[in-house]
């Protein structure tokens, strides 16, 4: 591949992998990966500079923009550190440093590099007043509400204890590793994706609508960067200061000559010290450092004992402590040279294969489970790690009694990545895959196309029982929010309910147990139960958990058969006829309805008077104006909701897509649309339409 071919190829998958770790959310590559590629981008344009580009990724701090937050500028922007992951570079920087202050003396802070979610918090007499996320570095986020149930983060600062009349401080909002592992134990047992790592679980966390869900999950937060107003006074002189820097504003004053009481701050580290007596959560992990060495040393230390740490880091980042030789090394155009991060590699153990088991999920996936002796990884200590199906298994020639390697890349969930072969007893045992169901005994099968083996028995098998009941109850299906995995696998236990319809059947004695102090919630669950029952058709279409259907099969089968009746009596040629649906979703579907134990809870629900067909309603709002197009959305909107949009191109006869390709046919922008989003759709040459071009489409 020529050098032009691999500058667009790099450019290209680094702007989709930006989309996908700041908008999405959802990394498909670990940051080591990341920073290579970024690297050798950036080396093959230096070399040929007759390719500059300012849109290259190598121009631009990427974006974790919510658009259904309100945006803020930032006063002083939020700019990236450089990354290094060797010793060399590291040496390499401070020698940089040195050579740039020609020889004067100076210090190097070294301090803990936390992983979760950059936060630039306003403090006003004393008050936090705004909360904003990194962004694009430009403007970012306001989740204030949110922030504040962080019990960290103080809402007041200490009266008398030296803070100036308005500042701006940052940090990294964090879920701590139990909180992180809690959260994940709970998404299993829905079967929800798990977070990959907990600043990902932070990310999500922070970007909810909820901000009682964001105190529930128990949010954590360093702050490591304090920057002060030209001229900042205060009333009462602190008895300790001290600061950091992270991203110092170029041509920023921090000394103030106006009275009364200047705060003259001279050095990173004493401005953090005097955050602390602020009442700031500041990070025990610093030291300053005056000889390469003592930097090293740093290093070698935390890397071992940040595995003992109770939130996540991913390395060291080392910052020139005096801000007057901050200001003099002044800034390239997205980093400081006063500054750099040493970036820790993934974590890998060895440790023994004693075992391996298998988990039956909601749908009759059968899922192998590494059991090992425990082993330190990241902060925990790690006993189970998924095998994912059995072409893992046989891809690393698993044995009983192997030592295999656990890896937690990017501080991601455990995964085997491999066998120390030279370990391996000559008497083992080759891992052979289970063939019947672990908790019924069923024979499993294979569909085409799958990766993973199932057991079919999805009426008989506990798993999958109470995994369809906790689908049923869930919000996007049924949405019977007074319920949980919890109390679903109560009442199971107790054999008040067998399936879904059981739940229609339930009274308030039964569920309270007799016990007086349990009716009010047992009264609330039985309405809530009662109350499902208005829930629109293709909702229930999704709630009955036929195999393979998801949200989005599940309305465009309600949509094209209109009733249940119609989907029950349904040729596989007339499925396969709606979009997405094939020969495995088709031939479950058929499956799903010549159960005879699935036709008996589907007349018990008629008959407790869920929908069962599309409303009147619904038929008449129908057309077909949007046939065959793909929409992506983004944006703020004026005059309906995002989810508003939604539903209005599904009834429309459009398509609902989350990326951006050759294929949509639109996008329909609001305000404020996504950076990434806007830049590919100009690139493939997609037509952006907004509000008002949009509604007469529909209206017409």
């Amino acid at each position: 591949m020529d050098y032009k071919s691999r500058i667009e190829t790099l450019r290209r998958e680094l702007h989709e992998h930006n989309y996908n770790y700041y908008v999405l959310n959802q990394p498909t590559i670990s940051d080591y990966e990341f920073d290579m590629m970024m690297r050798e981008l950036q080396d093959l344009e230096a070399e040929h500079p007759e390719m500059a580009d300012p849109n290259s990724p190598s121009q631009r701090v990427g974006s974790d923009l919510n658009q259904q937050f309100r945006q803020v500028a930032h006063k002083y922007p939020m700019l990236s550190l450089a990354n290094t992951y060797n010793e060399s570079e590291v040496a390499d920087f401070y020698r940089r440093v040195k050579e740039g202050l020609e020889g004067e003396p100076f210090e190097i802070v070294a301090e803990m590099k936390y992983d979760g979610l950059s936060i630039s918090l306003t403090y006003i007499d004393g008050r936090l007043t705004q909360a904003v996320t990194r962004g694009d570095g430009e403007k970012g986020d306001d989740v204030t509400a949110n922030v504040r149930t962080i019990r960290s983060i103080p809402l007041q600062l200490k009266p008398g204890s030296g803070y100036p009349h308005e500042f701006e401080i940052r940090g990294e909002i964090l879920m701590p590793w139990t909180s992180f592992e809690q959260l994940n134990r709970e998404r299993e047992l829905r079967e929800e994706p798990l977070f990959a790592n907990p600043r990902n679980a932070a990310s999500g966390t922070l970007k909810s609508q909820k901000s009682e869900l964001v105190a529930s999950r128990r949010l954590d937060a360093y702050l490591y960067y304090l920057l002060l107003p030209e001229g900042a006074t205060t009333d009462s002189q602190p008895a300790q200061m001290d600061l950091f820097a992270d991203s110092q504003p170029a041509q920023m004053d921090l000394f103030a000559d106006s009275q009364p009481a200047p705060l003259t701050v001279e050095s990173h580290y004493e401005g953090l010290q005097m955050a602390r007596g602020w009442g700031f959560k500041i990070s025990e992990g610093m030291k300053k450092c005056t000889t390469l060495q003592e930097i090293i040393d740093f290093i070698h230390y935390w890397d071992t004992e940040r595995k003992n740490l109770p939130v996540a880091t991913d390395g060291i980042v080392l910052k020139v402590n005096s801000l007057r030789q901050q200001r003099h090394l002044g800034f390239t155009a997205k980093s400081p040279r006063w500054a750099i991060a040493y970036k820790f590699k993934a974590e890998r153990a060895c440790t023994r294969l004693n075992e391996v088991t298998y988990q039956v999920g909601r749908t009759g996936a059968i899922t192998p489970v590494a059991n090992m002796d425990p082993v330190q990884l990241a902060g925990t200590t790690v006993r189970r790690a998924s095998l994912h199906n059995a072409d893992i298994i046989r891809q690393l020639d698993l044995h009983l009694g192997d030592m295999v390697y656990v890896e937690k890349g990017g501080e991601i969930i455990p995964k085997v990545v491999g066998v120390d072969l030279a370990q391996r007893k000559p008497d083992a045992q080759p891992i052979e895959f289970i063939k019947t169901c672990p908790e019924c005994g069923a024979p499993l099968v294979r569909y085409e196309g799958e990766a993973a083996h199932y057991c079919p028995n999805d009426t008989g098998c506990p798993p999958q029982i109470k995994g369809k009941i906790e689908h049923f109850i869930s919000r996007k299906a049924m949405n019977i929010d007074s319920l949980g995995p919890e109390t679903v696998d109560d009442f199971y236990q107790r054999h008040l309910i067998n399936n879904i319809a059981d739940l229609y059947e339930l009274t308030v004695m039964q569920v309270s147990g007799g016990n007086k102090n349990r009716t009010v919630s047992a009264t609330k669950a039985v309405e809530a139960i009662k109350a499902s029952v208005n829930v629109p058709f293709e909702r229930v279409v999704y709630a009955i958990g036929i195999r393979f259907v998801g949200e989005t099969t599940a309305k465009l089968l309600a949509r094209r058969f209109k009733s249940m009746d119609n989907l029950a009596n349904a040729t596989r040629e007339e499925l396969m006829d709606v979009e997405g649906v094939g020969d495995v979703i088709a031939q479950s579907v058929i499956d799903y309805f010549s159960n005879a134990t699935n036709r008996d809870i589907l007349s018990r629900l008629r008959d407790y008077g869920l929908t069962m067909q599309i409303s009147d309603e619904q038929l008449a709002g129908q057309t077909d104006r949007l046939a065959g197009q793909s929409v992506v959305i983004s944006g703020v909107f004026q005059q309906h909701s995002r989810d508003e949009y939604k539903a209005l191109i599904e009834q429309h006869g459009g398509k609902n897509v989350g990326s951006i390709s050759a294929k949509t046919s639109f996008v329909l922008a609001g305000e404020n649309m996504g950076p990434a989003k806007l830049e590919k759709a100009q690139k493939l040459g997609i037509k952006i339409m907004n509000e008002a071009e949009f509604l007469q489409i529909i209206n017409d």
